[in-house]
């Protein structure tokens, strides 16, 4: 190797780690990412003195690279220190959320043994250092005069820092860089915001005043000369509005008077003079709607005959000759063409014929300014016509609509057949359940109503009883009255003593019988209320000793209970005959059937 090869000395010097002559320190990057195109050996080649990329105040490094660009740490040299790169196989270290103008960044991991020398020595490499505050506990912040500046510091996170050639552990360290918050760095940030603000303020008001309509021109005041000129402005066609707007202002403000009523006559007159342009021009552009209808209407039979010509396309691909060779899913798109083809010619001959039915009115109401008599009539019927034509328009364009979503759902269908076969399959099972909660709901009503009906059948089966058991007492005490008024009008009178035994009869015989009866219908207690009930009846009957007839007590217990009926009250009473027992009283027409409290008598005999 020669000696006065630069390049070769160069070469060598960064194969063993060593810092080429006459640099002061070593890239924090590669050349690549550093500076792009920069060779460090152009100045031992040219004989220019080297510089250092990342001296303080050259800027020649940029924001550190993206995550798709594969970054290769080396390690940095410095004059007291040394940074080695981390591993290249574990992941990157991990930092906070970034503050808003952020120029500060907290560094741990320091050693024990850094001072704060040695410390700007590092971190000066990334930019201008305005304050360094270093803890006790082998950590520091560092604020930078810009925000670029965190993100080249924010690079060196991970790297391992020894002090000189040292292996104590108080001088070496693994350096953890990330962004820190401080009150300096937001205030900056919120007046820098506020600045902004300011300039977006100003240019929005920049712009609305550039965009902001001009304001109309000042009306001048009236005068001769004034009027002259407004005069001549009138007769202008294009100067017309405004010399009206110069006008009107004038008339409203009070200048018409007796000395300038003459020349606002003028001026009013020549105002009047453009009426009969305007209805030149009216009927110019009448004149040209009329043709530009002509030309929509001409347009719109050309275009309704081919569709008329489509049509009879399809029609002919449907016939049985062209029909079988075609698959089944041409047929089926040929039959949705065919379809939509005919909805739009339908539309469009409905156009047709509503702007030949529009004509056909307009000539008629023409025909009818000769007759004022018929006007309002015609007038009545051309708007009803409208309305049913608006209506049945609508009415089409729905059916349109509809036809044209059914067959988009038919198309969905195609395309997502199994998904919908499953859908369907789930909301049939979920019907099927439905069906079968319900179903067995009306079972289960089912089976009380038939309980219900089942204790009304022993009900009505115990009243005809009943009423079977009352005939038969009806008939004997008829007997025993006729009897008793046969002794009656033999005695004429005489035996009043017997006669009052009479009125007062019972029948021990039937009672005896209804006793046997009511002991083999008597059944248990029920329920509570049914146990309730007969207490309140015992207690009812007791102050009642002469007893009670149905309709007076059931009248008692309604106030208690108003569901409670006089058949439930009689059948309760007729199951315990050894508590209550009936009695008929009475003659005749005042015949009378009482209920009495016997429980006592009953605890007596037995």
């Amino acid at each position: 190797m020669a000696v006065t090869d630069p390049a070769a000395w160069a070469t060598a010097m960064n194969n063993l780690g060593m810092v080429p002559v006459g640099l002061a320190g070593q890239q924090l990057v590669t050349d690549s990412i550093c500076v792009r195109g920069f060779d460090p050996n152009l100045s031992m080649m040219s004989g220019i003195t080297p510089l250092n990329p990342m001296l303080p105040g050259m800027g020649l490094v940029p924001q550190p690279p993206t995550a798709e660009v594969p970054v290769i740490k080396e390690i940095i040299h410095c004059k007291s220190c040394t940074l080695f790169p981390p591993n290249p196989n574990l992941p990157p270290p991990s930092t906070r959320d970034r503050p808003p103008g952020c120029k500060t960044v907290f560094v741990g991991g320091l050693p024990e043994n850094a001072t704060e020398e040695i410390i700007q020595e590092v971190f000066e490499q990334c930019g201008d250092i305005t304050a360094i505050r270093k803890s006790k506990k082998n950590f520091c912040h560092i604020r930078f005069a810009e925000e670029f500046m965190v993100d080249k510091a924010i690079y060196l996170s991970g790297y391992r820092m020894r002090l000189g050639s040292s292996t104590d552990k108080k001088d070496s360290g693994r350096l953890h860089v990330d962004f820190a918050q401080a009150r300096d760095d937001f205030y900056e940030w919120e007046c820098k915001q506020r600045m902004l603000a300011r300039e977006e303020r100003h240019r929005r008001k920049m712009e609305e005043d550039r965009m902001r309509p001009p304001s109309p021109p000042a009306i001048m005041h009236y005068s001769e000369h004034e009027a002259t000129l407004l005069a001549e402005k009138l007769k202008d066609d294009s100067k017309f509005p405004e010399a009206t707007t110069v006008l009107l202002t004038w008339i409203e403000r009070g200048e018409v008077n007796r000395r300038t009523a003459n020349q606002f006559y003028s001026m009013v007159q020549l105002a009047n003079s453009h009426v009969r342009r305007l209805m030149n021009e009216k009927a110019t552009h009448e004149q040209e709607m009329e043709q530009a209808k002509e030309t929509f209407k001409t347009a719109l039979m050309g275009i309704l005959t081919q569709f008329e010509q489509i049509v009879a396309v399809f029609n002919a691909s449907t016939r049985q000759k062209a029909w079988d060779h075609f698959s089944k899913a041409q047929r089926k798109n040929i039959d949705i063409w065919r379809k939509h083809s005919e909805e739009l010619r339908n539309a469009h001959s409905e156009q047709l014929m509503g702007i030949r039915r529009e004509e056909e009115m307009e000539m008629s109401d023409d025909d009818s300014t000769g007759n004022p008599s018929n006007k309002r009539p015609r007038v009545d019927e051309s708007a009803l016509a409208a309305q049913a034509y608006a209506l049945k328009e609508e009415n089409d364009s729905l059916r349109w609509q509809l036809d044209a979503y059914r067959n988009e759902v038919e198309l969905l269908k195609q395309e997502k057949g199994q998904l919908f076969r499953t859908e369907e399959s789930l909301t049939k099972d979920q019907q099927l359940q439905f069906l079968r909660q319900t179903l067995q709901g009306m079972q289960q009503q089912l089976l009380k109503i038939q309980e219900e009906l089942n204790n009304k059948k022993l009900e009505l089966e115990q009243a005809r009883e009943e009423h079977t058991h009352t005939q038969a007492m009806l008939k004997i005490l008829q007997e025993q009255l006729k009897k008793n008024t046969k002794e009656l009008a033999e005695t004429n009178g005489h035996n009043e003593p017997q006669v009052n035994e009479i009125n007062v009869m019972t029948v021990p015989l039937v009672n005896q019988d209804r006793e046997k009866n009511s002991e083999k219908r008597s059944q248990p207690l029920k329920s509570e209320k049914e146990a309730l009930l007969i207490g309140i009846i015992s207690t009812f009957l007791h102050v009642h000793p002469f007893g009670a007839n149905i309709e007076y007590l059931w009248s008692y217990m309604q106030q208690l209970d108003s569901r409670i009926s006089a058949n439930e009250i009689e059948m309760l009473l007729m199951r315990l005959p050894r508590m209550f027992k009936q009695e008929f009283t009475g003659v005749g027409a005042t015949l009378e059937k009482r209920w009495k409290f016997c429980a006592f008598e009953g605890i007596k005999t037995t």
